[in-house]
């Protein structure tokens, strides 16, 4: 029998950066405007399948999407797309704790926990299988998360976004058996001006696996200085000893962008077009 996992999209009204941003509205290839959540869910329902399904290679079963949040407008727009919906208190400070306050709603206890960023609707379904695929074959490993090699262009983005003061995206460091060992918004590690061909920065991108162990350790751990000083969840597993394993997955075939601030909204609605551009030449259609 598979295992069952449980899809959850944590999402919060009172973005410092963009206060209600999970509403905002973005446009699709073929016109139509939807609120970012929306578009998050629907890459859920990919994920899934059309009436839900199994994934990495029939061992999991992607048995229930919710949306996790603590603001009521976007609970009535949720349901009026027909998402189910976890109402969570306003005092999570990440989505991490988000997953954990709406795993205690649910009223179940799945096997695997994802959590898919509300503000990531560019996430692509391979990702989500790679990292369920790296659960399965490791049955002890607590928590695991995806990341990319970086070709020389992204590397010289990062670069040239932290020497300018930007936080241009998080990279992952691991050892050889794929385990994390540290992520941050600098670019890490370094890479010597004659190595940059050789892929050994990875970009790491928001998408989480969990038992449900780990979420209750994550929870009885209080946040940690490296944490708070990076702005990063991820590091409290680190910190309480937590394996976290790294999915290290192909580049994918459109730029998987999250929303962060207004001025991201054009290279979201770009990067869609991109993606309803790749899934046409495939045969498919998008989310």
């Amino acid at each position: 029998m598979p295992s069952q996992a449980v899809i959850i999209i944590p999402a919060r009204f009172a973005s410092s950066r963009f206060p209600g941003k999970p509403l905002a509205p973005l446009r699709g290839d073929d016109g139509t405007t939807r609120p970012l959540i929306e578009w998050s869910w629907r890459a859920a329902k990919a994920a899934a399948g059309p009436a839900g399904g199994t994934v990495a290679d029939g061992s999991v079963s992607i048995v229930r999407i919710v949306i996790a949040t603590d603001d009521e407008r976007i609970a009535e727009t949720a349901r009026g797309f027909g998402a189910e919906v976890v109402m969570t208190p306003e005092t999570c400070r990440n989505g991490t704790e988000r997953c954990a306050a709406a795993l205690d709603g649910l009223g179940e206890s799945p096997d695997i926990v994802i959590n898919l960023q509300g503000d990531a609707p560019l996430t692509p379904a391979d990702l989500i299988e790679a990292t369920l695929t790296r659960m399965v074959a490791d049955p002890d490993l607590p928590v695991c998360t995806p990341a990319v090699p970086c070709s020389p262009a992204m590397l010289s983005g990062l670069l040239q976004d932290q020497a300018e003061g930007r936080v241009g995206g998080t990279t992952a460091v691991f050892n050889e058996r794929h385990d994390a060992l540290y992520f941050s918004k600098r670019v890490l590690p370094y890479v010597p001006q004659d190595r940059i061909a050789g892929h050994l920065v990875h970009l790491h991108l928001g998408l989480y696996a969990y038992r449900p162990a780990a979420l209750a350790a994550y929870m009885a751990h209080p946040p940690c200085m490296l944490e708070e000083i990076e702005g990063l969840e991820q590091l409290r597993f680190l910190d309480a000893g937590i394996r976290v394993g790294m999915a290290v997955c192909p580049v994918p075939a459109w730029d998987v962008i999250e929303l962060n601030n207004p001025s991201d909204t054009a290279a979201i609605e770009a990067a869609l077009r991109q993606r309803a551009a790749q899934f046409r030449k495939q045969g498919g259609q998008p989310s």
